[in-house]
């Protein structure tokens, strides 16, 4: 499922390991690196051409390659109750057409109500009309704040299941048999899938979340351990 391009679509399972780089407000900074080389595969800039160069404008966020090339460039829709975000393919034209839209399931329920993601340019034409209609629309189950949710193509037809195309969970050291904290964790991404949207869509979860500790989440700041 090419969304950003085929290039960031693999064959098998993609496990990358995410950390926010920033903490001064929700999404100021991600870094994604990939399990299996352990080289940068996806950075996040939210500081715009005003404030030092980067690839957003002010009051976006632009996803990057590791070269520093601008993927997805996210910004908030005004107003919106549902706090709906807007992705553009590439660095953000003025008068360019969103690529996808993201929102809360509900205006009520906080971070735990979910999100859905609706892809609103033309699908590939390589897709068929069946999986086009699962493509179209997907929504994320579980809680973002608490690092346990996944990403899900509704059934495609009658009789269909839903596929989990990616899953975000918390990071485990498995050597010292540690939880780490919520500011990095994994990103699994389901073969086929694009990386660079899974990533995209992470960027928007962290800024439709915010500060919300979900619950019990926000009493553990560091590291938990297992026993």
């Amino acid at each position: 499922m090419a969304i950003v391009g085929e290039e960031y679509c693999a064959a098998e399972e993609r496990v990358l390991t995410v950390r926010k780089t920033s903490h001064f407000s929700p999404g100021d900074g991600f870094a994604a690196y990939d399990h299996r080389t352990g080289g940068l595969a996806f950075r996040a800039d939210t500081y715009g051409r005003g404030h030092g160069g980067g690839a957003a404008s002010a009051g976006e966020l632009a996803l990057l390659g590791p070269a520093g090339e601008a993927l997805i460039t996210v910004r908030r829709r005004r107003p919106s109750l549902h706090q709906r975000w807007e992705g553009y393919l590439g660095a953000r034209a003025d008068g360019q057409k969103p690529l996808f839209s993201a929102r809360r399931s509900s205006i009520l329920g906080g971070a735990a109500a979910g999100a859905v993601v609706e892809l609103l340019a033309p699908l590939p034409t390589s897709f068929s009309s069946t999986h086009a209609a699962a493509a179209e629309l997907l929504r994320v189950d579980g809680s973002f704040p608490r690092r346990c949710c996944r990403v899900v193509a509704p059934k495609a037809e009658s009789g269909g299941e839903a596929a989990v195309v990616a899953e975000i969970r918390r990071k485990v050291d498995e050597g010292a048999r540690v939880v780490m904290g919520r500011d990095v964790f994994v990103l699994r991404v389901g073969a086929g899938f694009d990386a660079a949207f899974a990533m995209a869509i992470v960027l928007v979860l962290d800024q439709i979340s915010g500060d919300e500790s979900d619950g019990n989440a926000g009493e553990e700041t560091n590291r938990a351990m297992i026993w």
